[in-house]
């Protein structure tokens, strides 16, 4: 499926921009509460601007974290399945290296053989 079709990504970025915008209204309110005096005059309003900080932070976190178990699940996938492919690739050599070696015995048996025939021959 192609990433700008994928639900998931473009989930990811509705989040991305969300969180964006929740940043930008909470500091053009901050930049507006310190032009008109500071904290004293709205403690009600900069403790929500806190608390929206600590929820974006506590989202931010999870959300990381997250990332971070599935793209370890994802490497420990890829990891089995290079040990699988390595596996596979010295059992395959040694296939090789065993049917190699009988037919160069068979090989040799046969010559052997024509050797014998052709001293009895004589």
């Amino acid at each position: 499926m192609d990433s700008t079709h994928d639900p998931g990504v473009a989930a990811e970025q509705a989040r991305a921009r969300l969180h964006e915008e929740i940043e930008r209204v909470r500091s053009g309110v901050e930049e507006m509460l310190a032009e008109q005096g500071g904290d004293h005059d709205h403690p009600e309003l900069r403790r929500e601007l806190e608390q929206i900080r600590k929820e974006t932070k506590r989202y931010v976190k999870k959300r990381v974290a997250k990332a971070e178990r599935r793209t370890n699940k994802r490497l420990d996938a890829i990891e089995r399945r290079i040990d699988k492919v390595e596996q596979d690739r010295q059992h395959a050599e040694w296939r090789i290296h065993t049917n190699t070696e009988q037919m160069l015995d068979v090989l040799l048996n046969e010559l052997r053989a024509i050797g014998d025939l052709l001293t009895r021959s004589r």
